[in-house]
């Protein structure tokens, strides 16, 4: 957590200190256990990332905190179930970048992105990575550019279904550099690199976990990194704005909601024991075998945060044509 974040943090704890006790919700929060839910099946990064931070909770907490998948729709079941639970602290998600590219992917949705939650806190960020099958001849992100442009729609890419990651990472790509790769959405990351390791499909990106194993086997060619910085866990892989597409930055962020309305001092709770949970060795050294990047801050921190991120899947997202017309 950086010095900034820190400050911040102290700050809004000392502003719900500062609040009068009329402002409070229950003193005894929590005396129950509580719910996580997760927008995605067990075994992947946000699983792994929310069943951490539940380990910590349920410590630092001294109440089981649950963790309940609720897959599908790019997390839209789950968000929908927290946006009708009690607003108490007692349910609370576990989010990614899905959240704020949906309301420019769906018809429309159960809830109000904007108006329906509390935000907690921000949790990591995860870059991903940019890899092709062995058998395409390329040797990096200005070949594969390259060679795209010379088959513009002769390409295909993978990835874990409309609106994951992995389909927002590359339809960022082609909205950076103007290039034209046709999607193919499986039904989880699991079967796209099966296909992809097979030969069947020719690249796709993906979170560095994942795909390590297969690289180091050379079973698959890592072109670039996602992200500005180039990643600890591949410090001789390029960023894709080293390889010839500047500016380009993108994360797998990852974060905790609340319903809208979840009283100030259970939100300070959760926020507190979170930040603190994220600045933790055993936490880092966990996030890091994940490629990952513990952020944290304060609720407003990351209500901006997913603003901004609004703002920029809209536009990417009208120019491409994947969204649904309203």
């Amino acid at each position: 957590m950086t010095i900034t974040i820190r400050a911040a943090v102290a700050a809004f704890a000392a502003t719900l200190a500062a609040a009068p006790p009329g402002e409070a919700a229950e003193q005894a929060f929590p005396n129950k256990p509580v719910r996580l839910l997760v927008t995605y099946a067990p075994g992947g990064a946000s699983d792994i990332v929310s069943r951490l931070i539940a380990s910590k909770l349920t410590e630092s907490l001294r109440q089981q905190v649950i963790v309940d998948n609720r897959p599908g729709a790019s997390g839209i079941i789950a968000s929908d179930l927290l946006a009708k639970s009690p607003a108490d602290g007692y349910t609370i998600i576990h989010v990614n970048i899905a959240h704020g590219a949906n309301p420019y992917l769906n018809v429309k949705l159960p809830y109000d992105t904007t108006k329906d939650f509390s935000s907690v806190t921000l949790l990591a960020l995860l870059p991903m990575i940019l890899i092709t099958h062995p058998s395409l001849p390329v040797k990096s992100a200005g070949d594969l550019i390259a060679l795209i442009k010379a088959k513009p729609g002769g390409l295909n890419y993978a990835s874990a279904g409309s609106g994951s990651a992995n389909h927002l990472a590359m339809e960022l790509f082609m909205h950076a550099t103007g290039l034209d790769v046709t999607h193919v959405p499986y039904k989880g990351g699991g079967p796209a690199i099966t296909d992809l390791l097979g030969g069947q499909i020719p690249m796709m990106f993906i979170t560095i976990p994942p795909a390590l194993p297969h690289a180091k086997a050379g079973k698959v060619r890592v072109l670039a990194v996602s992200s500005a910085k180039r990643s600890p866990a591949l410090p001789n892989v390029p960023t894709v704005a080293e390889s010839g597409v500047p500016g380009f930055d993108f994360n797998e962020w990852q974060a905790i909601l609340a319903p809208r309305g979840t009283p100030r001092d259970v939100i300070a709770r959760l926020n507190g024991e979170i930040n603190k949970a994220l600045t933790q060795p055993d936490v880092k050294e966990r996030m890091a075998t994940l490629g990952a990047e513990t952020v944290g801050g304060t609720p407003g921190q990351l209500t901006a945060h997913i603003a901004a991120e609004i703002a920029r899947w809209g536009a990417v997202i009208k120019k491409s044509g994947i969204g649904v017309k309203k």
